[in-house]
């Protein structure tokens, strides 16, 4: 048997036929316009996921609690975030 790969447990046939209902409601000359702003929220959620760690490291470092298993927990919590971020943001992304 052959074997398609999933995007968010979604298969082939259900991604083809998202694209058309896509396509069927807004149309062919908006999908771009529609990507760049999907592109720019998540730049947006990463920006803010980037400023709100940084705060808590800075408010950990003034406060001298930098490196107890809490700030370790918050810190991989973050990056799991931020890699499903970066996943999500891969298959939206434009190749040159």
């Amino acid at each position: 048997m052959f074997s398609q790969p999933t995007l968010l447990f979604i298969g082939g046939t259900e991604i083809i036929f998202i694209l058309f209902i896509v396509v069927m409601v807004f149309g062919a000359d908006k999908i771009p316009e529609i990507a760049r702003g999907l592109g720019k929220g998540m730049r947006t959620l990463k920006d803010a996921t980037n400023d709100i760690k940084h705060e808590v490291t800075k408010s950990a470092k003034e406060n001298g609690i930098i490196d107890t298993e809490v700030t370790q927990s918050i810190n991989e919590e973050l990056n799991k975030v931020r890699d499903e971020v970066e996943d999500f943001a891969g298959s939206v992304k434009r190749k040159p």
